[in-house]
């Protein structure tokens, strides 16, 4: 039966690797991962945000709640979410387009369940005490090809982030924050689906246990785990069903909260390849990463090669991994006040951390204040500046966002909006 499980699940690999090899154009130039390929609102209309208000014209709420259109913002400044958010499928939701300190939205959180073929880029989601018992900050249900980009993630009241329930399946969540799961269930994000996960160059910080905790197919490479509590850091399986994982290139550095090793939990139906994992144990304010040995990740069937999943490009030392989560992780193109706080706990090395049960613990002051901003001018609506058109030959009063005169395969606005947000590239060390 276990061989069957392993044939099937290969099978499932394969294809999905072929898939993405294939001629389909990523997300955005650097989308890497099961949900690379995700298409977004490409070729559809613009809904321009234009009010904090939590629902009505204009409102993010009413921007998601349908689906195949970009969502770009004229505003900056925190949304107040009275309730939680269902997020259609077939959007390109561009955070980097929000004037000022960006866009945060707090007191509930969102739901991806179904939202296929979703682009989210640049977006906080900060949860709270106020958002809905038993909930999570950002869940995926059910639903296929979403990726999640330099989003900022917190405060969730069940987990921060999860994946987990109907067959979910290619998800990435790259170059992102998944912090401060509040107590009594401080969780990172359980990530359970045979669908395929990619989890890439991500900051888990103050999440007593659950950094993530995983079960099916996934990959988890190049990311940070910082000051997990007594619940552990990387959960390995703990169930009767089989996994097939790659975990390689991580770093984890104990903080003050963290009193367990960083993988716990493992049994032999956790099929994984681990390569270059390191543990920064000594809390003492200076990086010193150790080569987690094989016997410290637990009961687990090791495979020498890795699992046939989509090439990472990006494949960091412990000190490049440190360096990236560092200038680039969360909604990074302007931090908030939690996103500098965090970083400030990682870069001390082990001095720093807490796990919170309210956003208002000390030190935290809640939300605090987002720079509101001034959207540039865009006289035709279509998402891209005045000024931008012009300097790329393009008529700031015709709306012609889809048009593609170049022929990458990217429209006018993706363009635009990638041209915000350049990532950093690093060359392929093989693994």
């Amino acid at each position: 039966m276990h061989r069957l499980v392993r044939t099937a699940l290969f099978a499932f690999s394969c294809v999905v690797f072929g898939r993405m090899t294939g001629a389909a154009v990523p997300a955005f130039p650097g989308a890497e991962g099961f949900g690379a390929n995700a298409t977004g609102g490409r070729g559809g209309e613009v809904y321009v945000v234009t009010t904090l208000d939590d629902s009505g014209p204009g409102s993010f709420r009413d921007a998601v709640s349908r689906p195949g259109h970009y969502v770009v913002f004229a505003v900056g400044g925190v949304v107040k979410l009275k309730s939680r958010v269902d997020v259609a499928s077939h959007l390109t939701i561009a955070g980097q387009t929000a004037p000022g300190g960006g866009i945060t939205l707090y007191g509930n959180g969102l739901s991806y369940t179904n939202a296929d073929h979703t682009v989210t880029r640049h977006l906080r989601v900060r949860m709270g005490v106020g958002g809905d018992s038993g909930r999570d900050a950002i869940t995926i249900a059910e639903g296929h090809d979403m990726i999640f980009e330099h989003v900022s993630i917190a405060w969730g009241r069940d987990e921060v982030f999860s994946v987990s329930g109907r067959h979910p399946r290619n998800i990435t969540i790259q170059d992102s924050i998944i912090a401060m799961g509040l107590h009594p269930h401080s969780a990172g994000g359980l990530i359970q689906t045979n669908g395929g996960v990619s989890i890439l160059r991500c900051l888990y910080i103050d999440n007593h246990t659950r950094n993530p905790k995983v079960k099916g197919v996934g990959e988890f490479i190049g990311n940070v785990v910082y000051n997990w509590g007594g619940g552990g850091a990387y959960i390995l399986g703990d169930s009767a069903s089989e996994s097939f994982v790659n975990v390689t290139h991580n770093l984890f550095i104990a903080g003050p909260s963290a009193r367990t090793a960083p993988f716990a939990r493992g049994n032999t139906n956790f099929h994984i390849h681990a390569l270059e994992n390191y543990f920064d144990a000594d809390r003492d304010g200076v990086l010193v990463p150790v080569l987690i040995p094989p016997a410290d990740y637990t009961t687990v069937s090791f495979r020498e090669e890795r699992h046939p999943y989509p090439t990472v490009a990006r494949l960091l030392s412990p000190h490049e991994a440190f360096a990236h989560v560092v200038a680039h992780a969360g909604a990074s193109r302007v931090r908030d006040a939690l996103d500098r706080r965090l970083i400030e706990e990682l870069v001390s090395l082990g001095t720093l951390g807490q796990i919170v049960s309210n956003e208002h613990d000390a030190p935290l002051a809640g939300i605090g204040h987002v720079e509101g901003g001034v959207a540039p001018l865009d006289t035709d609506g279509d998402g891209m500046p005045d000024a931008w058109e012009r300097a790329h030959g393009l008529d700031p009063h015709v709306q012609d966002h889809n048009e593609d005169p170049d022929g990458d395969g990217y429209t006018n606005l993706e363009d635009y909006l990638n041209s915000l947000v350049k990532s950093p590239r690093k060359t392929d060390r093989g693994g």
